[in-house]
C-alpha cells in the first residue's frame, strides 16, 4: 500500500507536469469527466488516500502532450461519429465526454478484438 507522501508527491509532480504542459485544471477536468474543483483538491496534494481520481489525472497529464503531429482522424472513428451523433451541440458534448473518459481510463480492446463488418461500414 502506498505512503500518504507518496501518492501527495505524484499528486503535486502531477501539477507541475500541468504546468510545463499549459494543461489548466479545467481542460483536466473536462477531458476526465471530473470537475474542476476535483482537480484541485487531487493536484494540490491534499488527499488522504489514493483514489481513481488521482490515478486518472495523473494518467492523463503524463501521457497527453507527447506528440506535436496531428494528423485527421482516422476514417473509421469519422465514421463511427456520424453514425451515431444526432447533431445536435449538447450530443456533441456527450460523445466528447464518453471519449475523453475512455482515454483517461486507457480503454482499449479486448486482445483478439475484430471489428465486425458492421462497425468497419
Amino acid at each position: 500500500m502506498s505512503d500518504l507522501s507518496d501518492f501527495n508527491t505524484e499528486a503535486k509532480l502531477a501539477a507541475a507536469q500541468a504546468r510545463q504542459r499549459g494543461l489548466t485544471q479545467e481542460h483536466i477536468a473536462q477531458a476526465i469527466g471530473a470537475s474542476q474543483s476535483q482537480v484541485s483538491r487531487v493536484l494540490s496534494g491534499r488527499s488522504k488516500r489514493r483514489s481513481k481520481l488521482l490515478d486518472s489525472v495523473c494518467k492523463y497529464v503524463f501521457s497527453s502532450g507527447r506528440s506535436s503531429k496531428k494528423s485527421a482522424p482516422p476514417a473509421e472513428l469519422t465514421q463511427a461519429l456520424r453514425a451515431v451523433w444526432d447533431g445536435t451541440p449538447e450530443h456533441a458534448h456527450a460523445l466528447a465526454l464518453v471519449i475523453r473518459s475512455l482515454g483517461a481510463l486507457g480503454a482499449n480492446p479486448p486482445d483478439g478484438y475484430v471489428a465486425s463488418n458492421r462497425e468497419r461500414k
